[in-house]
């Protein structure tokens, strides 16, 4: 299969999480989750980095351990919502591998992340109100970055059978 790797961008809430686990298992590879490993390798959570170190080292660390899977010959990553708009990740993802965007609808994101909202650095002191309009501007900030992906599945799209059409696509 030459869908061999595989990034999945997009919002907060997306899913990527959730698919990578399902997509690692149908290509039979590993699946990994870019902020975890940001997390074990600094022993801190995500909202702990942003806090005490900065948005901006932040970057650079996930830039870094973003590049560990140069080496790796197949498996499907979940970034986080901000990965391909930084330190020419969405250049690097794509000369790599291909790159999925999950986009997701802001009503179906809202609904999400208001129940996720401790475990979210960006919005955990946002009213559910103004969660709305946070990831109306990251979309519009983030939008030129997310349309390079190799493919946009939509809504209607994000689904078992949408993602593996995609990888079969991909078969050798």
């Amino acid at each position: 299969m030459a869908a061999e790797k595989i990034f999945l961008i997009g919002m907060m809430g997306a899913g990527k999480s959730f698919w990578t686990k399902k997509m690692a298992k149908w290509i039979k590879s590993a699946g990994y989750d870019l902020d975890e490993l940001i997390e074990m390798t600094e022993e801190k959570t995500i909202a702990e980095i942003f806090e005490e170190d900065g948005e901006d080292h932040f970057r650079k660390l996930e830039a870094k351990i973003l590049r560990w899977f140069k080496e790796k010959k197949k498996f499907v990553l979940a970034t986080g919502g901000g990965t391909p708009c930084f330190q020419e990740n969405m250049a690097w993802m794509k000369k790599e591998g291909i790159v999925i965007w999950l986009d997701e609808s802001i009503d179906v994101l809202v609904e999400r992340l208001i129940a996720q909202k401790d475990h979210r650095p960006l919005i955990a002191n946002l009213s559910d109100e103004e969660i709305a309009n946070f990831i109306q501007q990251k979309l519009v900030e983030r939008h030129a970055y997310y349309q390079q992906a190799t493919y946009r599945l939509s809504s209607a799209q994000i689904t078992e059978a949408g993602l593996k059409k995609l990888i079969l696509k991909h078969a050798s």
